[in-house]
């Protein structure tokens, strides 16, 4: 039988023209995985914000361990066993595991004025062993993979004895393989009482490894489960407010035979290896292939994020030479990046501006002045047409939630009105409703005329949209499969087979 280990009632949270929390509720019990579900929007990060300190409510009460607690904080959160590993890793890669770990609380020697890093190698190797973890203390995280670097994270976090440890999309980045290990430690966790409130997209990965799943939805408490009795496509429902059938797939347009771009054996050093495809008017070309195949690296050379050692390029049958973004946009190619924030927005820069930033040219006055009832008409169109939730078109960018802000990144490259458009993970870290809307929107790009690149690491989604499929392995193309022949276990030889 758990006890009650944490409780929150009657959370809320408002923000300048946004209620972001109204009566929210949350219980999570010791040695217990408590999914925390709901649409991008639905106030899961802000809810968790308040639980670290980060964010003050206005409204409610958190019962911790049995009494109110007041967390003003992260520190007191932090003293009270309240952890959070965020979805950006947050550690230093030049320092080593343990002292990332350890940081600001590193054992000392020589009258408290010298690290003692073998006994900091200790305390971390003895945690290690606490948690079955496979790492080297004395390792530097830059030599890590994604999925130990996580391991570091949950070490860190169990280092101030957390009795609460909150994983957001812990999964993303991570492999099969990777996530075994994790869930392995998970499991572990739960046997210590620990308990973890796990945010995630993943349904199935859902059903595998919670105990409960609490559902949000606007804002609001929409209901808690038990893991077991409830189906996927009821859990889809309590998010979205209406049924959504995920194996559905939208009805393929004959496309064009016309070629909009072509590829002749690009190589760029050991990363991209004699790679040749095309992609055709009004096709949405999918590629796929597990991490490090080359799919992100074959966007931005497109993109002339990156330079290729060899190799041609062909827009609408001329031969071009792509030397940076500027050139790619001006011949009519526009980029979303995976990593919206570092490469696609101006976080602290309004909606407006963000949407128009790529066609600034376009609303010039003499003298160089903007077009500012022009760019706020045209942002105004592309909310409403894309509906993106914001208070309004001044909002900065931050404020919106993953699945909106990727829906600015689309308009900006609308209204540029690009003829070749790449999506690099375009439904990452968004839930499900939003998802429906992003794949109807690269339909009817499509059905326009558009021709799209969509790089994406879930095969039910690259089997869903795309008429071609081009697969990667290693840095060089393995397949190129019509969507009539195509299969997850078509994909997944093809992306295991490696070519010498």
């Amino acid at each position: 039988m758990r006890s009650s280990l944490l409780r929150m009632e009657g959370i809320y949270k408002g923000f300048p023209g946004v209620q972001a929390l109204s009566n929210v509720r949350l219980e999570l019990e010791a040695g217990e995985v408590l999914a925390l579900i709901g649409e991008n929007g639905a106030g899961k990060s802000t809810l968790m914000k308040i639980l670290t300190g980060i964010y003050q409510k206005d409204e409610g009460k958190i019962v911790y361990q049995g009494r109110e607690v007041d967390i003003s904080n992260t520190k007191t959160a932090q003293d009270l066993g309240i952890s959070i590993i965020h979805q950006e890793l947050n550690l230093m890669p030049d320092l080593t595991v343990a002292q990332n770990i350890f940081i600001g609380r590193e054992p000392r020697k020589v009258f408290n004025l010298i690290i003692n890093d073998n006994e900091l190698n200790k305390k971390a190797q003895q945690l290690f062993d606490q948690l079955n973890l496979n790492l080297d203390p004395r390792a530097f995280v830059s030599e890590l993979t994604v999925a130990k670097q996580q391991m570091v994270e949950i070490a860190k976090a169990l280092s101030f004895q957390s009795k609460v440890l909150i994983m957001d999309e812990p999964t993303a980045a991570l492999t099969d393989s990777e996530i075994e290990t994790l869930f392995k430690i998970i499991n572990q966790l739960r046997k210590n009482g620990v308990g973890i409130i796990y945010i995630s997209h993943r349904m199935e990965e859902l059903k595998r490894i919670s105990d409960r799943i609490t559902v949000m939805r606007d804002g609001s408490y929409v209901d808690t489960v038990t893991t077991k009795d409830v189906s996927i496509d009821k859990i889809i429902s309590m998010m979205v407010g209406r049924e959504i059938d995920q194996n559905s797939k939208p009805i393929v347009d004959k496309v064009s035979s016309t070629k909009v771009l072509e590829v002749k054996n690009m190589n760029r050093g050991s990363i991209l290896k004699d790679v040749s495809f095309h992609l055709n008017k009004g096709e949405i070309l999918g590629f796929a292939g597990l991490m490090g195949a080359g799919r992100t690296e074959v966007a931005r050379t497109l993109f002339g994020a990156d330079r290729i050692d060899s190799g041609e390029i062909y827009l609408h049958g001329e031969k071009v030479r792509i030397r940076s973004p500027h050139d790619a946009v001006r011949r009519g190619i526009g980029y979303l990046s995976e990593d919206r924030k570092r490469f696609g927005l101006m976080v602290d820069m309004d909606v407006k501006t963000n949407i128009a930033i790529a066609s600034l040219n376009e609303f010039r006055q003499p003298f160089g002045w903007t077009k500012d009832s022009e760019i706020a008409t045209v942002s105004e169109e592309m909310v409403k047409m894309l509906r993106v939730k914001t208070p309004s078109i001044n909002q900065q960018v931050k404020f919106l939630s993953g699945g909106n802000q990727q829906k600015v990144v689309i308009s900006k490259w609308l209204i540029r009105d690009c003829d070749i458009l790449i999506f690099d993970e375009p439904t990452r870290g968004i839930d499900v409703g939003a998802k429906g809307e992003i794949y109807n929107l690269l339909n009817e790009l499509a059905a326009q005329g558009k021709s799209i690149i969509m790089i994406s690491s879930e095969l039910p989604e690259i089997l869903r949209m795309s008429h071609r499929i081009i697969v990667m392995c290693e840095g060089r193309i393995t397949g190129d499969i019509n969507f009539e022949n195509a299969s997850q276990e078509a994909i997944m030889k093809y992306a295991t087979q490696r070519i010498s």
